[in-house]
């Protein structure tokens, strides 16, 4: 099922969490909601919910105005980021509860929700788990189940709210893959936030960027992360030196980096900002082009080397990203060098 959003504006007293947002969620897909804390993407989740309504604006669920819809007939799935699992219920219990509290008309018979339950516990890997209590479970098995809990009433859209915020790295790590595996073989329309831009570049079909209540970039994961199309995007985005220089002529110019500025094709200077990845600096030792620093820092971070390079007193350091395969390292402290950038990017201002 579609999702669409038309120009939702949404105050919290004098507080703007969303302002004039407008979104189409295909069929089927899978997209991130992100953005920092309080940039309004749960707010958004919440409104497509029906768990909180919008100023203005509408809200249409399969081309349908659901704007003014009680949460209960929306045919949404909800997953919190703390489990919300009642502690009193078995497992069995409580993936059960949404079949179980339906209207007379609209329950299914005890064998039926059986059978569906098991089913739902068997796609999320714990059916051996299903006569125990939450209490008794680790946090990625709670959320696991919270997520058979959402699909048990078959909704039409299932929606995250930083499903897994509150767990390890590793877990996470493990149940994101998880989770971009049972979408793809359920194929419900889903939408969850996130703040972690791995998480979402990793399992996302589309990615959306939202910024202190407006949307700033839709885009694939790689449109994302290599066409950022704002500084916010930019810099939110993966590592990235912001610096502050001149451009003319096509040309940027930050403390000695040159960055090509084709849009930028005047003859007089005018004041930009750039942004390199630290993956895109070429560094070599004294005598190679480019600007020339000095080495402050060294660190291996798994397969990769992370060299902070001081190139001027005025400029800040460069942050620069090496592969690294083992050996001894190719920089020291205090070593100079010369930096040269490989691509860059270049807004006004």
């Amino acid at each position: 099922m579609s999702i669409e959003v038309r120009d939702l504006s949404k105050r919290f007293g004098a507080f703007q969490a969303l302002g004039d947002v407008s979104l189409t969620f295909n069929s089927g897909e899978l997209v991130a909601l992100l953005g920092p804390s309080g940039c309004g993407k749960t707010t958004l989740l919440r409104i497509i919910a029906g768990l909180e309504y919008a100023d203005t604006g509408a809200v249409l669920l399969a081309g349908e105005d659901a704007t003014a819809t009680h949460v209960r007939e929306r045919g949404v799935g909800f997953v919190f980021q703390h489990y919300a699992l009642f502690r009193h219920m078995t497992v069995f219990d409580n993936v059960a509860f949404g079949l179980s509290v339906r209207p007379r008309r609209l329950r299914p018979d005890k064998g039926d929700i059986t059978r569906r339950v098991h089913r739902l516990l068997e796609l999320v890997q714990l059916d051996w788990l299903a006569d125990r209590y939450p209490d008794q479970l680790s946090g990625g098995q709670r959320q696991r189940i919270a997520l058979a809990r959402a699909l048990a009433v078959e909704p039409r859209v299932l929606l995250l709210d930083e499903p897994f915020g509150a767990l390890d790295a590793r877990v996470r790590k493990d149940l994101r893959a998880w989770l971009r595996r049972l979408h793809d073989e359920l194929h419900v329309t889903s939408v969850f936030v996130t703040h972690d831009q791995e998480e979402a570049l990793e399992v996302a079909d589309r990615v959306v960027v939202i910024n202190q209540g407006r949307v700033e970039q839709v885009g694939t994961p790689q449109e994302i992360y290599n066409s950022p199309a704002t500084p916010f995007v930019y810099g939110f985005i993966g590592d990235a030196n912001r610096l502050s220089g001149q451009a003319a002529a096509g040309w940027a110019d930050f403390h000695g980096l040159r960055v090509a500025a084709p849009e930028f094709g005047q003859s007089e200077p005018r004041p930009v900002t750039g942004y390199i990845r630290p993956h895109d600096i070429e560094l070599k030792s004294e005598g190679g082009t480019g600007v020339a620093g000095r080495v402050e820092s060294v660190a291996q971070v798994g397969a990769a080397l992370r060299i902070s390079v001081r190139v001027g007193e005025s400029a800040p350091s460069l942050q620069v990203e090496l592969p690294h395969h083992g050996g001894h390292w190719p920089f020291a402290v205090g070593q100079a060098v010369h930096a040269r950038p490989r691509a860059g990017r270049v807004f006004a201002g």
